[in-house]
């Protein structure tokens, strides 16, 4: 049976409809490219029929990579106008090293980067990957030797950002998406990377697909049911091992390196990948898993292990494992503070603010400089308050449990050479307020372990 001339048209909407029936703000990500000019023109269509209720806005991302980028955004604006949809154009810097998968990992990242930044909440993102783009994904993951987690490839939808990515044509093809183009007289532009066989994605679009899809023309959807097995596979080891993720892990997030010893190796190794994905890690290889078994959590009681990822780094401290991102050091920072208004710590380490509660400190007198550091000089012996006797420094940070990496990080108030507190931590006799004092509180916002005394 033939089709008639509006058929895919018609599905393109109804996959659409379908897939968006419970959003109503939508922004739009637009490149001007086919895809997602047929998403948009589509989103457009629905708004005017069906969906009144729609919030519709797009954003293009300037890459500044193509001689042709600024001719696209103008492309986009007269597109937009005539739909009457609004359109924010973002310029982004792109830090790739070299052609190849370096800068398109570099440009896809600033671009996801923007559409988070302008994303509100409840807000949904939507973008234009459709069913090619799908098989694309699982072959590339196949090629680097993904598990199911990595096969399962692109969902329908997904959290981001405040809201939430929604891909409402992964199971519309491209040549139906060319279809609609074509039926409605549509006009895009070409990205002349897309011809770039540099790219792996390119490669296997331009190069290995054509010639699969001739010799099995349902390759594309079989792959997509295998990518729709491996997340339901995925889903149900989710459900199945979040509780033993719960009792393993601590209120910071930190993984008990006994608990994981009374389990088996393969759910070992599945309990780390959601524990990296739960603290929004880069997924490891499974020889990293291994390394980080072996050298960081088997190593010996004393030691300080860590293994250096591309994002994070794992350190143990006291049999728990810690996800931690990268650190700069900090140590030589002296920061002069009026204690009057906040004060912003370097490398993201947050805020000391005065406050009507919180740490309790004697004022200053008149000849006492207030200066925040995080290192005191080697070897000072400190009197706490609740302590008979002096300690030297690295005692108390034991016996406060604080990890390795946070003694050099945690702010250290001082009255001009002498240490007053450890904000979080401990006060010390030199900081005490005592009767009479005038007092004054500070608060430490921050993201850091927050620490206690011991029972």
């Amino acid at each position: 049976m033939a089709r008639n001339d509006t058929a895919n048209t018609e599905n393109v909407l109804k996959q659409l409809a379908h897939a968006l029936a419970s959003d109503a703000r939508l922004l739009v990500a637009f490149s001007g490219g086919v895809d997602s000019t047929v998403l948009l023109h589509g989103l457009a269509a629905l708004k005017a029929s069906l969906r009144p209720d729609f919030s519709l806005r797009a954003v293009y991302v300037h890459h500044g990579l193509s001689q042709n980028a600024d001719a696209w955004a103008d492309h986009c604006r007269t597109q937009c106008e005539r739909w009457n949809v609004p359109l924010e154009v973002v310029r982004v810097s792109v830090d790739g090293a070299g052609a190849g998968a370096g800068i398109e990992a570099a440009a896809r990242d600033a671009r996801y980067r923007a559409f988070a930044e302008r994303l509100a909440e409840g807000e949904t993102l939507v973008t234009a990957q459709h069913l090619d783009d799908q098989c694309e994904t699982f072959l590339l993951a196949l090629k680097r030797g993904s598990g199911p987690a990595g096969l399962s490839a692109m969902p329908e939808r997904m959290p981001f950002g405040k809201g939430t990515q929604a891909r409402p044509l992964l199971n519309v093809s491209r040549r139906d998406i060319e279809g609609y183009a074509a039926e409605n007289a549509l006009t895009w532009v070409d990205d002349e990377s897309n011809q770039d066989a540099r790219y792996d994605r390119n490669f296997l679009r331009l190069n290995v697909l054509p010639q699969i899809d001739a010799r099995w023309p349902h390759f594309t959807r079989a792959v997509a049911r295998s990518a729709e097995l491996c997340a339901e596979q995925e889903s149900l080891l989710d459900e199945l091992l979040a509780p033993t993720l719960t009792r393993l892990c601590d209120a910071d997030g930190a993984l008990d390196v006994d608990g994981l010893r009374t389990v088996s190796a393969a759910q070992r190794r599945a309990l780390l990948r959601r524990w990296f994905s739960l603290c929004g890690a880069q997924m490891p290889s499974r020889e990293q898993l291994e390394t980080l078994w072996l050298e960081v959590a088997q190593s010996q009681e004393d030691a300080q292990p860590q293994l250096t990822l591309s994002t994070h780094q794992v350190r143990r401290y006291r049999q728990r494992l810690y996800l931690l991102p990268p650190m700069n050091d900090v140590s030589n920072a002296v920061l002069e503070w009026d204690g009057k208004s906040r004060l912003r710590l370097p490398d993201g380490l947050g805020s000391l603010l005065p406050a009507k509660e919180g740490l309790a400190l004697r004022m200053p007198r008149a000849d006492e400089r207030l200066t925040v550091r995080f290192c005191a000089p080697g070897g000072m012996n400190l009197e706490i308050v609740g302590r008979p006797h002096s300690r030297p420094l690295k005692k108390l940070w034991q016996e406060f449990g604080v990890p390795p990496w946070l003694r050099q990080r945690t702010p250290l108030l001082f009255y001009n050479d002498t240490p007053i507190a450890a904000v979080g931590v401990f006060t010390t006799r030199d900081g005490e307020a005592k009767q009479g004092d005038a007092v004054w509180h500070v608060q430490y916002d921050n993201d850091l372990r927050r620490v206690s005394a011991p029972d």
